[in-house]
């Protein structure tokens, strides 16, 4: 296997993606569909005699843009199959029904939210700027969890990994004991849950349950959809469930200390003023904990926003450690 790295601007940036040369040659995820990312990886395949006519395959961890925007070029020269979960397979698709649900789905949500005109605004222009980047539409194979995918001497393990998408997807390679992570586990930032992926029901909840998941594995090594290779994976997912019972803690924080409030109001309180995709990320990422909360019985809904529970302020107050439970 051979890591090849993207470096482009656009949203996270530092993208890897995974060249297998065997039997068949299979590249999982393939970068964002500007020059810059598709240099690079034409470059990367070159260093290994490799063009995007010669790939036998392209798997897929997930939609964004970042990991699956240039597989339609890819696949037009070289006809290769391109494999993804099927819930995320009608956008990878080009869908125009999968797309429109998507943003309909966003602007309730944006109202929901209590996203301010000029916010919306400013994130519907960044939206616009980046035109083109998911490619060309393609001819997408949907797998399911638990799926084994063959390529000649490669075999992937398909393991559903919701939360960031809907259809994320890790894939282990059976001839070892490595996992390939797309964004479900990232060695440096918390993936975004909420805002990432509007689709996704229970986004926290389903996220929690992922990296549980992939940390009774026990994953000798994981391979990010970002940055460098985790060296302890199962450390890295039980880090980032701790993340998330620190926020947790602070959106419930937020509520005490700042009164009732809509999840754009506690995204202001837990993040401050957010620009390009995190107007998107900050509030959808404090909707999901507040949902979350909700579910649990420590946050009630007040009106068009929530208020805390009745007793939660004081347990707050007493609580040993900033972290609440999930």
């Amino acid at each position: 296997m051979h890591r090849i790295a993207l470096g482009n601007t656009v949203f996270e940036g530092n993208n890897d993606a995974y060249l297998f040369v065997g039997e068949s040659t299979v590249l999982l995820d393939t970068g964002v569909a500007v020059g810059e990312a598709r240099e690079d990886l034409a470059a990367g395949l070159a260093d290994r005699g490799v063009t995007f006519a010669d790939v036998d395959a392209v798997v897929l961890t997930h939609y964004h843009a970042d990991h699956s925007g240039l597989a339609g070029e890819i696949q037009a020269e070289s006809g290769a199959p391109v494999y993804a979960h099927a819930a995320d397979a009608p956008l990878i698709a080009g869908d125009a029904d999968a797309w429109a649900d998507l943003e309909a789905t966003q602007r309730r949500l944006f109202e929901e939210w209590g996203m301010p005109e000029d916010a919306r605004e400013e994130l519907l222009t960044f939206f616009e700027a980046g035109e083109g980047i998911y490619g060309d539409p393609v001819d997408v194979t949907p797998v399911a969890d638990g799926e084994t995918l063959s390529f000649g001497d490669l075999e992937l393990e398909v393991l559903h990994a919701p939360g960031h998408t809907a259809g994320l997807c890790c894939f282990v390679p059976t001839d070892g004991n490595e996992v390939f992570t797309g964004d479900a586990l990232l060695p440096k930032y918390t993936p975004n849950v909420g805002g990432a992926d509007v689709r996704v029901d229970r986004p926290l909840e389903r996220y929690v349950r992922t990296l549980e998941t992939l940390a009774d594995r026990g994953f000798d090594r994981a391979w990010p959809g970002h940055r460098d290779p985790i060296d302890d994976p199962s450390a890295r997912a039980r880090e980032i469930v701790a993340h998330h019972e620190e926020r947790a803690y602070r959106v419930l924080s937020a509520l005490a200390e700042g009164g009732p409030a809509d999840a754009w109001t506690v995204s202001a309180r837990l993040f401050g003023d957010l620009e390009n995709i995190h107007i998107l990320h900050g509030p959808g990422e404090a909707h999901a904990h507040l949902e979350h909360l909700v579910r649990t019985g420590d946050v009630e809904r007040d009106g068009d926003g929530y208020r805390i529970a009745d007793g939660i302020a004081e347990r707050l107050a007493v609580l040993d450690g900033e972290r609440w439970p999930l």
